[in-house]
């Protein structure tokens, strides 16, 4: 009898377990992702991808609800939003809180790559050379929040920008007033620049009314969707300021934590997909505006002066040497960022064919960019 009782136990043990475990398999989750961008950006796309990529892999088990700046927080609330909980989860850009720690611009948009680094070697050095360990450690033990971070929205390399007249020369720009964020604005502010912070939505009224000569934002479609060519016909690109800026997608810990491994497997996985599917998108789009810009706008392209690129790099390697004695951790991921392009930029100097090479081949007479005599 005590045989039939315990095997009746047992049974009952199994079946219940498997129960129990389909039914965990089977709940549905939905998070709220709040964007620090409105919902008629390029950038924007890059959320509602990662949203449908997500549902699709997960068979609807993991929504992604995306929500555009405003929605519930201001767009640079985001982080402290999803640290409170507030919402699950932010698209948003590390760019915007460096305000609140420098070292947030290594993760995002330091200018140079940094050290040589393009997109390939960025991503290379988040997953293969430590780089996003420290990303969860900078925002956890540095900044004391309770986020986990992923890349996912490489949104560049960005444009010099948009001028009122002809650029020869770093004598000619210094002089400008010219608005600019980040990272970027104390490295052009240290090299001499007339350097105004505007949010987006705020420089072509500020163009308009001679506030400001000149604009960084995006380049391409971003910048012909906020109307810049129909104030400014002068275009420069491409510049050092950064040229391998990266979105990021930020979720509540305690939200993570309490999904099932799959589920975050999915987002670590579609995270990444989402950034390189959407990288091509974006390129592409973005070619076709810059040929809408020169073709049907009558926008002048020019190629940025070297002497400005050079000025940059130099007044950034001055200001990260600075701060890298100033801080330990900020030292502690640029000396990472600093090995890791030691390894990856001269292989690829010495093995990757120039892109030029065969690109002028083929195409030389249709490049756009011209030097400003």
């Amino acid at each position: 009898m005590r045989k039939w009782v315990a095997l009746t136990i047992a049974i009952t043990a199994v079946i219940y377990l498997g129960l129990f475990g389909s039914l965990a398999q089977a709940q549905e989750f939905t998070l709220k992702v709040q964007a620090s961008w409105p919902s008629g950006l390029m950038a924007y796309e890059n959320l509602k991808m990662l949203a449908e990529t997500v549902e699709k892999v997960s068979a609807g088990r993991l929504k992604i609800e995306h929500l555009p700046a405003g929605a519930i927080v201001g767009a640079f609330e985001v982080l402290d939003a999803t640290n409170r909980g507030v919402i699950d989860g932010g698209h948003t850009a590390a760019a915007y809180w460096v305000g609140k720690h420098f070292a947030a611009g290594l993760f995002c948009c330091a200018p140079g790559g940094p050290f040589g680094m393009d997109y390939h070697d960025f991503l290379g050095w988040m997953y293969e050379g430590g780089g996003l360990e420290m990303y969860q450690e900078f925002y956890q033990d540095v900044l004391n929040m309770q986020v986990v971070v992923f890349p996912i929205l490489p949104i560049g390399p960005q444009a010099l920008g948009w001028f009122k007249e002809v650029i020869r020369s770093w004598d000619d720009f210094k002089g400008l007033k010219y608005r600019i964020p980040g990272v970027a604005a104390e490295v052009f502010k240290a090299a001499g620049v007339s350097v105004v912070t505007l949010p987006g939505a705020e420089i072509l009224p500020a163009a308009e009314r001679g506030v400001i000569d000149a604009a960084e934002w995006v380049g391409g479609l971003e910048d012909m969707k906020l109307g810049f060519h129909n104030v400014w016909k002068i275009h420069y690109t491409p510049s050092m300021h950064e040229p391998a800026p990266m979105g990021e997608l930020l979720i509540n810990k305690e939200v993570w934590d309490g999904l099932p491994e799959d589920l975050q497997a999915i987002i670590k996985v579609a995270a990444l997909d989402t950034a390189t599917r959407w990288f091509v998108w974006f390129h592409r789009h973005n070619a076709e505006a810059y040929q809408e810009l020169t073709q049907k706008h009558g926008v002048q392209v020019y190629k940025t002066p070297d002497d400005i690129m050079l000025t940059l790099l130099q007044s950034w390697d001055k200001i990260a040497a600075d701060e890298a004695a100033r801080d330990p951790f900020f030292k502690k991921v640029m000396e990472s960022q600093r090995e890791y392009a030691s390894l990856i930029v001269p292989y690829r100097l010495s093995t990757w064919p120039p892109y030029n090479f065969a690109g002028n081949y083929y195409w030389k007479d249709a490049v756009f960019g011209k030097t400003s005599e």
